[in-house]
C-alpha cells in the first residue's frame, strides 16, 4: 500500500489533530495551515469540516484509507 500522503503527529485532549506532516515533501504545517493549503486546492484528496465553529482538515470520503487522516 502506498504512503499516506499527510500523517497526523499531534492531536489535542479532546482528540482534534493540530499538526500534520506532508510525507511526500516532508512540511509539518498546523492545523491552521494544513487548512490554508487545502483551501487553495493544493491537497485534493481533502476537504474541511466546520467542528465546533473551527476549520477542520478531513479526508474526503473514499473506498481506501490510504489517505485517512489519524
Amino acid at each position: 500500500m502506498a504512503n499516506k500522503r499527510v500523517s497526523v503527529l499531534a492531536e489535542s485532549s479532546t482528540g482534534r489533530n493540530l499538526k500534520f506532516k506532508d510525507n511526500h515533501n516532508k512540511n509539518i504545517m498546523s492545523r491552521s495551515k494544513f487548512v490554508e493549503e487545502i483551501e487553495k486546492g493544493n491537497y485534493d484528496d481533502y476537504h474541511i469540516r466546520v467542528i465546533n465553529k473551527i476549520k477542520t482538515p478531513a479526508s474526503n470520503p473514499d473506498e481506501t484509507k490510504k489517505d485517512n487522516l489519524g
